[in-house]
């Protein structure tokens, strides 16, 4: 039976031949190449976007699923949405096969769980959008969590690296990142990873774009919940709004730490709820909310 190519060997000199700066240069190399897969990808890179941007925007679930060390990926980009983008986290799920790892030990046996993977999609609803991350795209924990996803009406977009994978003929959104043989040969928390990482940061930050949390290139729905956060809030205000600090912490308290409205008061709104006001009309989108300011 042949192997996927996420588990083919290399066909160069092996990692463990090379002296440690060659090794360390190959290793490199493969992330490089890794990174280079993503770029035919792009096009399904944006449906899922659209899709994920939609499914936030009205309300409903964004879940995260997958075992091992794309899982790992999947959790990664799920824990961020709340303080980059300010999403709800009970808009956020994540589920990995064996559970959410709380020490340094992730049993290899929990992906090949079905009967886990199924379970697990089971609370989804329509309006849902699920991410199932796989390598190969035949781990069973990921393929079941997807088919149980979409029997449950949620739009499955899913990810591996394999073309024509099991888990890419189960989902709505399929993306392939056809990423070279390991390095290392089989551990694809190397090159495969690096691109699913990639990939998802991708998904997450287009989807913030569109759901108008980033303006002028900046993380206007972060949550500020650190002294360094909070001084970048202060910064976005004072910038975007061109006042000066102290104005900007004004504005900020006033707006209980959120930026959007902060900036809205900093730079001319009477009140809290005029701000507010704004952003509803604008769809939560800063620049049509400034704009009004200055009709």
């Amino acid at each position: 039976m042949d192997s996927p190519r996420t588990e083919a060997l290399q066909t160069d000199t092996p990692l463990d031949a090379l002296a440690p700066d060659a090794a360390l240069r190959r290793l490199l190399d493969g992330q490089s190449a890794a990174l280079a897969a993503i770029n035919g990808a792009r096009p399904a890179l944006a449906k899922a976007a659209n899709q994920v941007a939609k499914s936030l925007r009205d309300g409903h679930r964004l879940v995260y699923a997958g075992a091992g060390s794309s899982g790992l990926m999947a959790m990664a980009d799920a824990l961020e949405l709340p303080g980059t983008f300010g999403i709800p986290e009970a808009q956020v799920g994540i589920f990995m096969a064996g559970g959410l790892p709380g020490l340094a030990t992730m049993p290899g046996d929990t992906e090949d769980d079905d009967t886990q993977g199924a379970r697990d999609a089971a609370d989804l609803r329509p309006g849902d959008t699920a991410i199932v991350v796989s390598a190969s795209g035949t781990t069973p924990y990921a393929c079941a969590f997807a088919r149980a996803a979409a029997d449950a009406g949620a739009t499955v977009i899913g990810m591996a690296n394999v073309p024509e994978s099991q888990l890419l003929g189960l989902v709505h959104l399929p993306i392939c990142l056809p990423t070279p043989p390991e390095q290392l040969a089989g551990s694809t928390r190397l090159g495969a990873g690096t691109a699913q990482k990639a990939a998802l940061n991708m998904i997450s930050t287009l989807a913030g774009v569109l759901l108008g949390h980033v303006h002028a290139g900046q993380m206007v729905n972060l949550r500020a919940d650190n002294a360094k956060l909070r001084a970048r809030a202060r910064r976005m205000v004072a910038q975007i709004a061109a006042v000066h600090e102290d104005r900007a912490a004004k504005a900020l308290d006033a707006a209980g730490g959120a930026v959007k409205p902060a900036i809205l008061l900093a730079a001319g709104a009477p009140d809290i709820g005029a701000a507010q006001d704004m952003l509803a009309r604008a769809e939560g989108r800063l620049a049509p909310a400034l704009g009004s300011l200055t009709q």
